[in-house]
């Protein structure tokens, strides 16, 4: 199988990090599958897709393709069906499996010949990786960026050191440090989601852009050593709403970054939450550098250059901590400040919103929202919006809030589950 094929799987089947990426690579493209199966007739063609099981009816599988079609996978007498699981590198160790142990859901690869038409495989080899098999890997995938990752807003990128400066508050940056085996993703265009994201290299990280990354902290949390980063630009939007219609699924808002009224698109993907009053002022308090109730200001004492005034902020690709003691619910016990000097759990915040429509939206509410960039400056499409702003917004009237706290939320859901 060639490495297109693998990337479709990888991104449908939503896994998290790159070494199961390369692991499992190693399964659908490095096995000779000629010790497997038998070699097919002269006459037939051979053939194999990769996908999602969507049916089964005795013993034909209906697969829905990475590539779009649905194509019927004959299981015959003589197919071998194995099992392997995320990070198996040789059907050595794979499980041999009935065709009752299939389920819909299941990703699978079948090879073997062109059936009666060619929407249809009668299959030699049935390869399954169980969806239970690969919720359990995004699972572990989540804890381990929670535990190893940062990010923020890139504010200097240096390529002859391999370093990229990230603000994680308006006063606190990380240097990360990369190396020849940091491997290196970008979001789509058009998409927050990890699973949307495409390989990417260090070049392609500029200065405004979101980026997440996981590795080894340094002790005081302001170097980092990174294995892995997910970068992209998006649109920051903040500012009070003018006008609301709910028939197109618009608001018009203006823009403080931008000193204009744009138009926001929401789609049925788009976010939207609401900050508490106690937790937006505990964020506003921070923000002027007023240490909240058991906690310190962001920067700990020692001033570090500010995120920009506007920027791109997106996603970080799982839910979870930058540094320090896990946040308790939004609005209340947030410890939003920081401790020894470490930056605030923005992220521990926000993912715990609760969520709202936009007919709970009134004109003159105050709004920050990530959008996508577009082409059109007066018009924008709602990745995620935040209401209950309006502190956050008073305490940083330049915008530089705006990025340092969206960029720190997970806008994704929870790493990529989607």
């Amino acid at each position: 199988m060639n490495r297109i094929l693998m990337k479709r799987i990888l991104k449908k089947s939503g896994l998290l990090v790159w070494g199961a990426a390369v692991l499992v690579l190693g399964i659908f493209s490095g096995v000779s599958y000629g010790q497997t199966q038998p070699a097919p007739a002269a006459q037939a063609a051979p053939a194999k897709q990769i996908g999602a099981v969507k049916a089964i009816a005795g013993n034909t599988l209906t697969l829905k393709s990475d590539s779009g079609p649905e194509f019927q996978v004959l299981v015959q007498d003589s197919t071998r069906i194995v099992r392997i699981a995320p990070g198996q590198t040789s059907l050595k160790d794979a499980t041999t499996i009935q065709l009752s142990d299939l389920q819909v859901g299941d990703r699978i690869l079948a090879r073997g010949n062109q059936g009666d038409n060619a929407q249809s495989i009668a299959a030699a080899l049935v390869v399954v990786m169980k969806q239970a098999d690969v919720s359990q890997k995004q699972e572990h995938e989540r804890e381990d960026w929670q535990k190893r990752g940062t990010g923020g807003i890139v504010t200097a990128v240096d390529p002859a050191s391999g370093i990229v400066s990230v603000s994680i508050a308006p006063t606190y940056n990380v240097a990360l440090k990369t190396s020849k085996d940091t491997h290196y993703l970008r979001y789509a265009a058009d998409s927050v989601k990890f699973s949307d994201a495409t390989p990417g290299t260090f070049d392609q990280i500029k200065i405004g852009d979101q980026l997440r990354a996981r590795g080894t902290k340094s002790a005081d949390s302001k170097e980092f050593a990174a294995d892995e980063i997910i970068s992209g630009a998006f649109r920051n939007i903040a500012g009070t709403i003018l006008s609301i219609d709910t028939s197109n699924n618009t608001i018009s808002v203006m823009d403080l970054l931008k000193k204009k009224a744009v138009t926001v698109k929401f789609a049925a993907d788009s976010q939207l939450r609401k900050l508490p009053p106690q937790a937006a002022q505990r964020i506003a308090m921070m923000l002027k550098g007023i240490p909240s109730q058991g906690g310190v200001p962001p920067s700990g004492g020692t001033p570090q250059p500010g995120a920009p005034s506007s920027g791109n902020a997106a996603t970080s690709p799982a839910s979870g901590q930058t540094s320090g003691p896990r946040a308790q619910a939004a609005g209340g016990g947030e410890r939003p400040g920081g401790t020894g000097g470490r930056p605030p759990e923005f992220q521990q915040i926000l993912g715990r919103l609760p969520t709202v429509t936009l007919a709970d939206l009134q004109k003159g509410d105050a709004v920050m929202i990530v959008s996508t960039q577009g082409a059109d400056t007066a018009e924008a499409r709602a990745i995620t919006l935040l209401s209950g702003v309006e502190p956050i917004l008073t305490a940083s009237p330049s915008g530089g809030a705006t990025a340092a706290v969206l960029s720190a939320w997970n806008m994704s859901g929870g790493g990529d589950a989607q």
